[in-house]
Parts: structure tokens; C-alpha cells; sequence
């Protein structure tokens, strides 16, 4: 079985802490189906020592290590041979007719804390890349759909991916020739295994870039909230002012009412006796 290399060892620890462990993996087998020549699925066993696989010109030696690139997160159609993703699905021939989707899997051993979590406690992992016609790509490790990212920066920790220096592909030596110096540091830093860091570097200051932004977001809708909040508490000393004077109105329109009732009723009392008294009066009067 290929093993897929490691990082380079690390620098010496303290006595009193223990060197990290460097992460390792073995490439057992690959599955592919409907990617390329392979119209069945295929089965490729990567056994111990050197494995090789032999055939005359055009029969798909090198679709075996595009279809391996391809599930390690390669993301252009150009390095693959094609015009565009879809390309690597089976496109039929004379007796056969085209598929809409293709899978690689790869199977990978002895991977405890590889993968990311929860699957980090797993020693054996499946991580397989799924394209449908028109639909793009999808990435699985162990059944658990997952990132592009997360599966290239799995390979990276192992000091591999699609573009690693051990990957030689067609045309690749004499790019690597014509290489300028940061394409050559690049390899330099994939073949010693910290290009993986480099990526979560990235990632991480996209997440500080991105929290930046909430933060500033969060400043401008906070000085927002502090002039509404000043109009209201204007607002809720108007309305206090409002009930407390609309109380006094009405204590004020009550007690008027009140004495205008009293007046009422003294002048009711007043007439209603003068005119007991001129109904005496005018019955006295006829007697």
C-alpha cells in the first residue's frame, strides 16, 4: 500500500514536553465510476511496495492519477485535461452511452487524527468527490458531507493533495523546471508538510477579517441604538409629562363638574321653593 508522506520532523521539544505526533495515512485502494474511461466502477488496489500499472497509449493509465488528484480537491479543469469540470464524467462512445455523474473514492489507513473533527478518533476513512452534470461537486469523509476545503487541507497535513510534488503528472517535470521561485517554495512547502498551515493561516484571517467587520457593523448599529434610545427616553418623559397633566385635567374637570352639580341643585332648590311659595300664595289669594 502507498503511504502518503508525512511533514518533516519537527524541531526539537523541551524534555518536559513530547514532540508532536506527525500525521500519516495509508492509501489502501481507489473506487472509480463514470470518471473518464471508467464507465463501470473500478477498483484499484495500492498494495505494499511499488505498484504499477501498465497498458498501451490511450487506454487510461493516466486517468488513474487524474481521478486520484480529482478526489484530493483539485478544483481546475485545466490540469485535469479539460474544459471544464464536467468533463471528467464518462462521455460515452460508440457502444456505450454517457453518464451524468462520476465518484472517486479513496480509502485511506492507519489515518487516526487526519481527518477533522468528529472524525479525528477514526482510523480508516473514506473520502470520496461526487460531480452530477450541471450541479457541481460534492465531498464526503466517511459518509459526512464535508468542505473542499476541509479534504484539501486533510492532504496538505499529510504533506500531499493534488498539486503536491509527489503528484507527476503529465507535463510536470518541465513545469517544475520553468518554475519561478515562489512556485518553487510552494512545492518546498507542500514536500515539508506546512502548506496545511498556511491554508488555516488563511482561513483564520478571513474569519478575523469577516469578525472585524460584524464588530464595526456592531459599533455603527450600537451608535444607532444609542440615539434611539435618546429619543425615546425624550419621548417616555413627554409621554410621563402627558399622563401626569392629563390626570390633573381630569381631577380639575371633576371637581368643576362637581360644583357645577351643587350650583345646580341649590338653584333647583331655590326655584322649586319659590314657587311652593307662589302657589300658596295665589291659592290664598282666591279664597
Amino acid at each position: 500500500m502507498a503511504e502518503l508522506p508525512a511533514p518533516g520532523p519537527a524541531p526539537a521539544a523541551a524534555e518536559d514536553e513530547a514532540p508532536p505526533r506527525r500525521l500519516s495515512a495509508t492509501l489502501a485502494r481507489l473506487r472509480i465510476v463514470g470518471f473518464k474511461s471508467f464507465c463501470e466502477p473500478t477498483i484499484v488496489e495500492v498494495r505494499p511496495g511499488l505498484t504499477g500499472i501498465v497498458g498501451p497509449n490511450g487506454c487510461g493509465k493516466s486517468n488513474v492519477v487524474e481521478a486520484l488528484r480529482w478526489a484530493m480537491g483539485e478544483s481546475s479543469a485545466r490540469s485535469l485535461r479539460g474544459g471544464e469540470m464536467d468533463d471528467v464524467i464518462f462521455a460515452g462512445t460508440a457502444t456505450r452511452p454517457s453518464r451524468n455523474l462520476a465518484e472517486v473514492t479513496l480509502f485511506l489507513e492507519d489515518a487516526t487524527g487526519v481527518a477533522p473533527a468528529p472524525l479525528e478518533r477514526e482510523a480508516e476513512l473514506e473520502i470520496s468527490r461526487r460531480i452530477s452534470r450541471g450541479e457541481g461537486s460534492a465531498y464526503r469523509i466517511n459518509g459526512r458531507e464535508t468542505r473542499q476545503r476541509d479534504v484539501q487541507t486533510l492532504f496538505a497535513d499529510l504533506a500531499s493533495g493534488p498539486r503536491a510534488s509527489g503528484m507527476v503528472s503529465q507535463g510536470r517535470v518541465a513545469q517544475l523546471i520553468a518554475a519561478r521561485p515562489e512556485e518553487r517554495r510552494a512545492v518546498l512547502e507542500e514536500a515539508a508538510g506546512i502548506s496545511g498551515l498556511r491554508a488555516r493561516r488563511h482561513e483564520a484571517e478571513l474569519k478575523l477579517r469577516q469578525a472585524e467587520n460584524n464588530l464595526s457593523r456592531a459599533e455603527d448599529l450600537t451608535a444607532q441604538l444609542d440615539g434611539t434610545r435618546e429619543s425615546l427616553g425624550r419621548q417616555a418623559k413627554q409621554a410621563a409629562r402627558y399622563r401626569n397633566l392629563s390626570g390633573l385635567v381630569r381631577d380639575a374637570e371633576a371637581a368643576m363638574f362637581a360644583l357645577l352639580v351643587a350650583r345646580a341643585d341649590l338653584a333647583l332648590g331655590t326655584a322649586t321653593a319659590g314657587l311652593d311659595a307662589a302657589r300658596g300664595e295665589t291659592r290664598a289669594a282666591g279664597a
